[in-house]
């Protein structure tokens, strides 16, 4: 090891999950403030060693730190079919795997693993002490966004039903006519044809008042509800809320024709996140996996064409809003030829990793490596999906967690314990 590099807090093998996982948590554990919200980030999605990885952190925050929540870079309402499987609702796990996740995220196997262990763990506990688990993510995919009528509906009937006579709530009749066909809702060509998008429609404009009307009169009467109602049917109305007015306000964004519309829809998504994060975060000390953009407690950039799109990332909003509350470990890479993402220059900080640690996975301070910023070369990687760690990361995240290599693994066992 160079002198550059500063000691690893630990340091284990590349299969030797349980000693990272714990070593993170009997930290966490002592912290003068423990988080709210700790961050467990990776720097591409769609391979497999980061989310193992992260169930191992998971396992040991819930025995050594008193965590009880995850969430995932899923849909934050589509997440909600997995909560109330693992907390011992009934369901083919097939058929979770697949309703409850979103970007293709039910068919990684750590994916399934994580929830066959929470569902086991959720059979000895006190239902008042289950594990839960949620999605944070907007409900939108890649190229198009869904209609908010699903979200409008949860949120206008539980209103109806509980917030009291004083409410001059609009007919439902009078939102669904509004809405409309979900057809142009979910245009495949408005993603990159702006005048396609049903977000200039009038009909838009209108909903979005109504939503703001109908959220305002949760929010007015949350106190009284909170004593009146089930926890859970009122965290899906104010879930229902959020994601509605969100949708709105994302498809609205994609029908401008600017320069700055990449970016909007960007921020819109982060903001969400954030949004739905903060709640989550009163459930209890919550482990919160997603990609390291996501998560970094600072600006956001991406070269999209000709363009750099630069944003508030949802870990710059939870700092903000949280401070000590949110920690955030990121996860970087050395070398992974499967993915063809070969041995990193030595001029970068990967680079200086790589060849200054030995084989396995290294636990490492983010302000003890930021004098490796001094090398000035960002890591250029083949595969677009690695975002590389680039000249201000360091300052924006707690722990770097540096897997030196990976390569194709047989995973473990679906069912197996995490």
């Amino acid at each position: 090891m160079t002198s550059a590099i500063p000691t690893p807090v630990i340091s284990a093998d590349s299969d030797d999950h349980q000693t990272i996982g714990e070593a993170i948590a009997a930290e966490i554990a002592h912290l003068p403030h423990r988080p709210r919200l700790l961050g467990f980030g990776e720097p591409m999605h769609g391979e497999d060693e980061f989310p193992r990885l992260r169930n191992a952190v998971f396992a040991a925050l819930v025995e050594q730190a008193g965590f009880t929540s995850i969430a995932l870079e899923t849909s934050a309402w589509h997440g909600r079919a997995v909560d109330a499987y693992i907390r011992g609702g009934d369901g083919v796990e097939d058929d979770i795997m697949a309703a409850g996740f979103t970007h293709g995220f039910g068919e990684f196997p750590a994916n399934r693993m994580l929830i066959r262990w929470m569902r086991e763990q959720n059979r000895h506990r006190p239902k008042a002490a289950h594990l839960r688990f949620a999605g944070f993510d907007a409900p939108t995919e890649m190229t198009e966004a869904p209609s908010p009528r699903t979200a409008l509906q949860v949120l206008h009937t539980f209103l109806r039903a509980h917030a009291g006579s004083g409410l001059d709530l609009p007919p439902w009749d009078t939102i669904d006519l509004l809405l409309g066909p979900d057809e142009p809702w979910i245009e495949p060509a408005a993603a990159m044809e702006p005048a396609r998008s049903i977000g200039s429609d009038p009909r838009v404009h209108d909903l979005r008042a109504i939503t703001d009307d109908l959220r305002w009169a949760l929010t007015g009467e949350t106190p009284r509800l909170r004593h009146e109602t089930s926890p859970d049917d009122l965290e899906d109305a104010l879930l229902a809320g959020r994601a509605a007015a969100g949708l709105l306000a994302y498809h609205e964004a994609m029908a401008r024709d600017t320069d700055h519309r990449w970016q909007r829809l960007a921020a819109i998504r982060d903001t969400m996140m954030a949004e739905n994060l903060q709640a989550i975060a009163e459930r209890g000390p919550t482990l919160v996996s997603a990609h390291n953009e996501h998560l970094r407690a600072g600006t956001s950039s991406m070269s999209f064409g000709p363009m750099t799109l630069r944003w508030q990332t949802a870990g710059a909003h939870l700092a903000d809003r949280l401070g000590n509350d949110y920690r955030v470990i990121a996860c970087a890479l050395g070398e992974a030829t499967h993915h063809e993402i070969p041995e990193p220059a030595s001029d970068t900080i990967e680079g200086a990793l790589h060849h200054g640690l030995p084989p396995g996975n290294h636990l490492l301070s983010a302000p003890a490596l930021q004098p490796l910023q001094q090398l000035g070369t960002t890591r250029s990687s083949p595969n677009f999906r690695y975002i590389p760690i680039d000249d201000t990361f360091l300052g924006q995240i707690d722990q770097v967690l540096f897997l030196r290599t990976i390569t194709p693994s047989t995973t473990a066992p679906v069912g197996k314990a995490i």
